[in-house]
């Protein structure tokens, strides 16, 4: 059985968690959002794209 899920639904829990749990402050987590909105929009997002899905591929790929 295979399981997908969105990388920001699943970026979003850690963030979650990591505010919840590991004392990281909300106005860190704000700017970290907002880093990501800036990289999504400059020069450097089709390469972060291209990684992110070859990253999960190889993830995917994986025999447990």
């Amino acid at each position: 059985m295979a399981l997908s899920i969105s990388a920001v639904v699943l970026l979003g829990i850690v963030v979650f968690l990591l505010v919840r749990k590991s004392g990281l402050k909300a106005g860190h987590a704000v700017v970290c959002v907002l880093l990501g909105f800036y990289l999504s929009s400059s020069s450097i997002a089709p390469t972060l794209s291209q990684l992110t899905t070859n990253v999960a591929g190889m993830i995917g790929g994986l025999k447990l």
